[in-house]
């Protein structure tokens, strides 16, 4: 007789956007934001230093889902123009080559969604105040839901990828939740909070459109985001029922990650996702799959997203031909085989500001590449050990830790140059697919800007009564 065929494991695979790590309560934080999360984390193996290095949201789920780095994919610009290297081969694209039926849902339009048998959309809502609450995770459950029973009768395993767009703003969550963080007055016109928002130009147009009119309270807003975690909490537990309603939990790999954090009101950056500071880059990680996963375990050890790709392959048994992936598996460290992989790495980011720098578990240099509109320093640095919000710029008093930071960051660039035979392509990418970069921060300042004025003004006409 022949070889019986080994049975390959499900996969379904939670992208969560703009999640960051220290809001979860799983990973420390003091409101009880993801207690579905907690108890799913319990049953698996949560990673407590994972990082998203190169962002936006572009960048990051090419390095996510390809397991390599921008080096490899060229993708590292929020307008990245064109689809992704074919050289590049996609998880989807990989696991169809071994017999996976693959799905995605609410992901098109971005160059690692290259590969999926199947897409579908739902709605993710990009509403104003005036359109009220935005049930994100149940209209993707309302999609997923139906798509994973149909998945679960066929006799092929399947790769289920669903992209949630809560907590990405705007952060309208439904009730009971708008106020399950919160019980001030939003609008005290004492409170002077919002004043520096009410006057960034490039954003507060966009960002007074969907919060509550007279807002002057930047804790309803970060409580608003909180709210937007726990009621995707609660949706997420849908899935997980669904998955044990259907008898094929244990034999599917689930993964919880994000594509990068948020920065709320941190560094000035206002309820968006830019800039290299910690609350962008440090996301959640969390795998659940018996018997090889290991229950209960935290792994305290450095890894980043394109670790994410070769992990589930080892956990599935499948071994690509012809792919040397820049990230590793991170099944070492989850057995305490290896302490930790990289601790020291490279960042990018290409969205509202074009930067670049390196982290170590000590130090943290950002470069900026141009300037930027919020009229940062063209250098920073920052101790993490000291100062781990990364509000005390030390580029000035400390030359020389600025200087070897720097010619470490060079060399790797130069390393992975020659290895790839690729340029780096953050010095080709600009914001916003423009052509050149700015030459002052004033001229960024007024030259960009998200948001309709109108509508604004028209909806936060009651800060005038």
């Amino acid at each position: 007789m022949p070889p019986r065929r080994k049975k390959l494991p499900n996969i379904v695979f939670l992208g969560i956007d703009s999640l960051r790590a220290d809001h979860m309560s799983c990973y420390g934080y003091g409101r009880q934001t993801t207690p579905h999360m907690d108890r799913f984390a319990q049953e698996g193996t949560l990673f407590e230093r994972y990082y998203s290095a190169h962002i936006p949201t572009t960048s990051g789920y090419a390095n996510m889902l390809t397991g390599m780095d921008v080096f490899s994919t060229q993708v590292v610009a929020l307008g990245h123009k064109g689809p992704m290297r074919a050289e590049v081969k996609t998880l989807a694209e990989i696991l169809r080559a071994a017999g996976y039926t693959t799905t995605c849902v609410g992901f098109t339009g971005n160059a690692a969604a290259r590969g999926f048998d199947t897409y579908l959309e739902y709605d993710a809502g990009w509403k104003t105040w005036s359109a009220g609450r935005m049930p994100k995770a149940e209209n993707l459950n309302r999609t997923a839901i139906p798509e994973l029973g149909r998945l679960a009768k066929a006799r092929q395993p399947f790769l289920l990828f669903l992209r949630h767009m809560d907590p990405h703003s705007p952060y309208l969550p439904p009730a009971p939740y708008e106020r399950m963080f919160y019980g001030g007055n939003e609008c005290d016109p004492k409170n002077k909070s919002m004043t520096g928002l009410r006057n960034f130009r490039p954003f507060r147009d966009y960002l007074l459109s969907w919060l509550p009119p007279g807002i002057s309270d930047k804790e309803y807003a970060i409580a608003q985001y909180d709210g937007e975690v726990a009621y995707m909490d609660a949706c997420i537990r849908t899935i997980f029922t669904a998955l044990v309603a259907r008898g094929i939990l244990d034999e599917t790999i689930v993964v919880i990650t994000s594509d990068h954090g948020e920065t709320l009101y941190d560094h000035d950056c206002y309820f968006d996702h830019h800039g290299l500071y910690d609350c962008t880059l440090h996301v959640p990680l969390i795998i659940r799959y018996p018997g090889k996963m290991p229950a209960g375990k935290r792994v305290a050890g450095y890894s980043q997203l394109p670790d994410l790709t070769p992990t589930l392959l080892e956990l599935a048994d499948i071994q690509p031909d012809g792919i040397t992936f820049d990230g590793a598996s991170l099944l070492p460290l989850a057995r305490g085989e290896v302490a930790s992989h990289r601790s020291e790495f490279y960042l990018t980011e290409c969205t509202w500001m074009r930067k670049h720098g390196w982290r170590t578990p000590e130090w943290k240099l950002i470069v900026a590449l141009e300037p930027d509109f919020h009229f940062k320093p063209p250098v920073e640095l920052y101790n993490l050990v000291e100062d781990p919000e990364e509000y005390n710029n030390l580029a000035a008093s400390e030359p020389e830790m600025v200087t070897a930071l720097k010619a470490r960051m060079d060399a790797w660039i130069a390393r992975r140059a020659r290895e790839t035979g690729l340029p780096n392509p953050i010095h080709h990418n600009f914001l916003h697919q423009r052509d050149a970069p700015f030459t002052s921060s004033q001229e960024a300042y007024d030259g960009m800007h998200i948001g309709d004025p109108q509508q604004a003004h028209q909806l936060q006409a009651g800060d005038k009564k």
